[in-house]
C-alpha cells in the first residue's frame, strides 16, 4: 500500500475518534458563549469531517491523472455518468434484496445506527452535509479505493469486494443489519471495477444517503408506524412456526 494511503487511513481513524477530545473542546467553548452545548457533538462532527475530507483530498491531489486498477483504463465521460446513474438504482436494489433476506432471518427493520443519525440531524440540520455528502465522499475514498483497491491487487474481485464490505460494515458498528452494509459494499466496489472511477462509486452513495435521509426525516412517523406493523406480522407469522 501507499504511504499517502497509509497516512489517509490514519487522518479517517483520528478523525473517527477526535469526538472524544474536540467535543468537550466545543463543550467549553460554546459554554462560555452562551450556546447550548448540547450542540458541541454535532458542530463537532461537521468540523472533523470537513478538515478530514480537506486533507484526504489535498494528499490525492495527484490521483487525477493516475490509472484505473490494476493499470486498467478508466471508463470515459458519459459511460461514467451512466453508470453513476445506475449505480444509484443497483445500490437501492441490492439494499432492498439484503433487507429482505434480514426479514426471511428474522431480523427486525431499522436501523439505530439511522436513528442515531436522524437525532443529531435534529439537533443540527447542518449534519445533513456530513451524512448525505461529505461521510460517502470519505467512505468510498477509505473502503474502496484504498482498502479495496489494495486488496484487489493481490485479489479476485470477489475476495477484495467481501473483505472490504465486511470492514465497511463493521465500521458502522451497526452489526444486526450487516447484510445491508455488506450489499452496499459489494455495490460500490463493482461500480469502482466497472468503470475505474471513484467519482461513480461516490455519486451513487451520495445521492442514495442524501436520498435516505430526506425520506427519513420527512416520513419518519409513516416508517416508524410500518415498522411496527412489519415487526407484528413477524412476530405473529412466528407463533404459527
Amino acid at each position: 500500500m501507499k504511504k499517502d494511503y497509509w497516512i489517509i487511513l490514519i487522518v479517517y481513524i483520528v478523525m473517527q475518534f477526535s469526538i472524544f477530545i474536540g467535543q468537550p473542546l466545543f463543550q467549553f467553548g460554546f459554554q462560555n458563549l452562551g450556546k447550548n452545548i448540547i450542540l458541541a457533538g454535532p458542530a463537532w462532527l461537521v468540523f472533523s469531517f470537513t478538515v478530514a475530507l480537506i486533507i484526504i483530498l489535498f494528499i490525492l491531489r495527484k490521483e487525477r491523472h493516475a490509472p484505473g486498477l490494476r493499470g486498467n483504463k478508466k471508463s470515459s465521460v458519459s459511460q461514467s455518468i451512466m453508470w453513476a446513474f445506475l449505480g444509484f438504482f443497483l445500490a437501492l436494489f441490492s439494499q432492498y434484496v439484503a433487507a429482505i433476506i434480514e426479514q426471511l432471518l428474522g431480523i427486525k427493520p431499522g436501523s439505530e445506527n439511522t436513528k442515531q443519525i436522524l437525532k443529531i440531524i435534529d439537533l443540527l440540520p447542518l449534519t445533513m452535509i456530513v451524512t448525505s455528502i461529505i461521510g460517502p465522499i470519505l467512505e468510498e475514498i477509505v473502503f474502496r479505493k484504498i482498502i479495496f483497491g489494495s486488496l484487489y491487487g493481490r485479489f479476485n474481485f470477489f475476495i477484495s469486494a467481501l473483505i472490504s464490505s465486511l470492514v465497511f460494515a463493521a465500521a458502522h458498528m451497526d452489526f444486526q443489519h450487516i447484510i445491508i452494509y455488506t450489499a452496499m459494499g459489494l455495490t460500490f466496489a463493482f461500480l469502482y471495477v466497472k468503470t475505474n472511477r471513484i467519482i461513480v462509486p461516490i455519486f451513487a452513495h451520495v445521492t442514495m444517503n442524501t436520498m435516505v435521509v430526506l425520506v427519513q426525516s420527512i416520513y419518519r412517523e409513516d416508517i416508524e408506524r410500518l415498522q411496527r406493523e412489519l415487526e407484528a406480522i413477524q412476530n405473529f407469522i412466528g407463533g404459527f412456526l
